[in-house]
This record gives structure tokens, sequence and C-alpha cells, in this order.
């Protein structure tokens, strides 16, 4: 088959990961917790404490009610009509510590986070309550609340040989997901965002998160405590974030067996222009 015929046939074929089909063009607002895959690779770190959950709520309890009976976060989940019209979302968990909670994904995966990096959504809450108490609710979030927000919003946590680093850095994205593929057994990820994970329940190929790189030193039990020591502003202020579309991680879709998968320039998009790598 010619190289172009052979690229059009990985790019619009079905796509299946190794359970369940993938559903395109699902609205997630449309969707509910009982949607959720439990098999799904990205979600093996979220599986033991979610899935019980999940089924509760699947099966009629209030969300947050659910959430709070957990037991396994600093925080209790309450109704979103319980913060007060006009109070900062931020604030108010700081000062009750209480999040407000909607039924749906969205604020199901949040909750699962508040549980798996208690330590982190306390440090992230308090760095971003104490911007808004210093310059009040503008219409643009500052540079430190708007990379607070990408990292909650859309993490993804690796920990990478260097070599590797170096390329999805780079977006040398055949470099590092295809060359250097055997190097993956040794990479360890953890979803950090929420909506990310929102994304997954139906996904698609251009769902692309936030890497952030975790030294290979600390061990998973030390993570949640690292993160709080190097999520400074400092650091977060210049967005030392790098992307990668999700479904090109080895091991996570079947399609991405073929090496053509990533020849897809409206995914795997080339490095706009150089500059210093992202550490």
């Amino acid at each position: 088959m010619a190289h172009g015929a052979r690229l059009k046939a990985v790019l619009t074929r079905p796509l299946h990961r190794a359970a369940g089909e993938r559903c395109i063009g699902a609205d997630p607002a449309l969707l509910g917790v009982r949607d959720i895959d439990w098999t799904a690779p990205w979600l093996a770190d979220w599986r033991s404490v979610g899935q019980p959950l999940a089924q509760r709520i699947a099966a009629g309890q209030p969300q947050a009610e659910v959430l709070t009976s957990a037991g396994l976060a600093p925080v209790a989940f309450v109704p979103q009509e319980d913060m007060p019209a006009g109070t900062a979302y931020e604030a108010f968990i700081r000062e009750t510590r209480q999040v407000p909670t909607r039924e749906g994904l969205h604020d199901f995966f949040n909750a699962l986070c508040w549980m798996h990096f208690p330590q982190t959504k306390r440090h992230l809450n308090g760095m971003q309550a104490a911007e808004i108490a210093r310059d009040g609710v503008q219409a643009r979030r500052g540079p430190v609340r708007d990379a607070i927000t990408v990292f909650d919003e859309n993490a993804l946590l690796i920990q990478v040989p260097d070599c590797v680093w170096q390329a999805l850095a780079e977006h040398r994205w055949h470099d590092a997901l295809v060359v250097q593929r055997m190097h993956w057994q040794s990479v360890r990820l953890w979803v950090f965002g929420h909506a990310v994970l929102e994304k997954l329940v139906r996904p698609y190929t251009s769902i692309t998160a936030h890497l952030w790189r975790v030294p290979q030193s600390v061990p998973p039990t030390a993570l949640d405590a690292w993160l709080v020591q190097d999520l400074s502003a400092d650091k977060l202020a210049v967005k030392p974030f790098s992307p990668l579309p999700l479904l090109g991680v080895p091991g996570w879709w079947s399609a991405n067996e073929d090496p053509l998968f990533y020849a897809d320039a409206q995914v795997f998009r080339p490095r706009r222009k150089a500059g210093p790598v992202a550490q």
C-alpha cells in the first residue's frame, strides 16, 4: 500500500483500546459516572477508589453525599447551591473546607483528585485564594492563577528518562514514541487533571494533556508531598508545561501501535519555534 493511502487508513479507521470501542462526538455534559470504562489504562490509579463510589452514584445516591462519605479527602463535598451567590469558588473552599459539587463527571473526577492528592489540592487552592485576596476576581486571571488552572484541569505527571523527555519537549514525536518506545516500559504516569479525565470518558485523538515532570528519584508514596514543594508561584508563572496527545501514549490506545498514527500533524504538531525546553 502506498504511504499516503496507508496513512489515510490509519487515521480514519475505527479505533479500539484494549477494552471497549471508541465513541466519538458524545457531549461530556450528557454523560455520567455510569459511562466510565474503569478498565481504561489511564484510570489504573483511580479505579480502586473511584469505581465503588461511581456505582453508588449511578444507583441514585447524591454525588456530594457519596463523595464526602468516603472520608478520603481533607474537605467535604457539598451541593453547588450551598455556596452563596457572589462568592469566589476558591475562597469558599479555603474558608469552609467544603467543595461545591455538581452532579456529573467533571466534579466527580475533581473529588477523586482531592482524595488522591489531598496535600497538592489544598496547596493549589491556597495559592488561588491568596491570588484572589491580593488582586480580587479579575476579568482575566494573572499568570499564576492561569497556570494553576491549567495544572488543576489538565496536568499529566510523568517520570521519564532524559532522552524521552527531551524528545517530547521538542515535539519530536516519532523519536519519543516510536524510536524510543522500549523506554516507555519504565515511564510512570499519573493523570492529575480532572477535566482531561472527563474528556477521556469518550476518547478522541486530539485530547492533549500538559506534562509536569517528576524526578525519577521521587517514589509514588512521596509524590503528593513533593508536588507541594515543587508547585511554587514562581515556577508556575513561567508555565513549564509540555503538551502530549494522550492517545499517543504507548499501551494506551491500540491504533498507536502503527507508527503512522503519529503522522497526523494536526494532533502531533511540530514545535512552533526554538526556545528553552521545559524541565
